[in-house]
């Protein structure tokens, strides 16, 4: 399978990356390699998780994100990388808006 991070999920590894960097230099960098790492599983294991708010959901491995995305014929489709920190409702109105702009 093809993985195609879309550029909501961009910015928000984007996001993510600023956020750890100014916790500790290099913790961005290891972010990165981490959500990289967890997005490429997706290439054989894409379709296998639970759906959520109408996607598919990957809870990333080492930091505390979970991978939104959806199953297009042969290409898997990232929507959006989020904090699991963050309020449901507000993840659940991201995920809603994302999906309206198809």
């Amino acid at each position: 399978m093809e993985v195609d991070v879309l550029e909501f999920a961009e910015d928000d590894i984007e996001e993510g990356i600023t956020f750890y960097e100014r916790q500790s230099a290099g913790l961005g960098d290891y972010f990165f390699d981490s959500i990289s790492a967890d997005i490429d599983s997706l290439m054989l294991y894409g379709g296998i998780h639970r759906k959520v708010y109408g996607l598919h959901r990957l809870l990333a491995e080492k930091f505390p994100f979970a991978i939104y995305y959806e199953l297009a014929g042969e290409v898997v489709r990232v929507w959006a990388v989020i904090d699991c920190r963050s309020r449901p409702a507000w993840i659940r109105k991201t995920i809603t808006n994302r999906l309206t702009k198809r």
